[in-house]
């Protein structure tokens, strides 16, 4: 064998190579599709530590909303919550803010419609979370 057959064997082995790591990619890629697709039907969960603040966008008007409830510490309607993030009350603001509130609302996610307009935070109306311990059982020598 001379050395244009050995030549043209390794290049013909190198290319079967990349042709498997590619193989590999695609299905990596493929993979990590799924993966993403899956991650998306799952709900949104809030951010862990810095709780439904960390979710919302700082310096959106959602988040300064957020801030303004949670100062309050009772329902707003959507003319005082606008008052408190320093937005003039115009009927676009209103139809704004109040639509990106509601549909948090809907989702049950942070914020909650106490009425028409009106939103609250879902900390504040006894919509925690169970404590750390809910649930457990003792597994003490006392309990025997």
């Amino acid at each position: 064998m001379g050395i244009r057959e050995k030549l043209e064997d390794r290049i013909k082995r190198k290319e079967q190579e990349i042709q498997e790591y590619e193989a590999k990619i695609r299905e990596s890629r493929a993979y990590v599709q799924a993966l993403q697709d899956a991650a998306k039907l799952l709900p949104r969960e809030e951010a862990r530590g810095g709780g439904a603040e960390a979710v919302l966008r700082p310096g959106g008007s959602a988040h300064k909303a957020f801030q303004a409830l949670d100062a309050a510490e009772k329902p707003l309607h959507i003319t005082e919550i606008l008052k408190a993030i320093g937005m003039a009350n115009t009927p676009k603001n209103r139809i704004s803010v109040g639509g990106t509130l509601a549909r948090y609302a809907r989702n049950k996610e942070i914020f909650l419609r106490t009425a028409p307009n009106t939103f609250s935070l879902l900390s504040k109306n006894g919509a925690e979370e169970p404590p750390d311990d809910f649930g457990v059982t003792s597994t003490s020598e006392e309990d025997e």
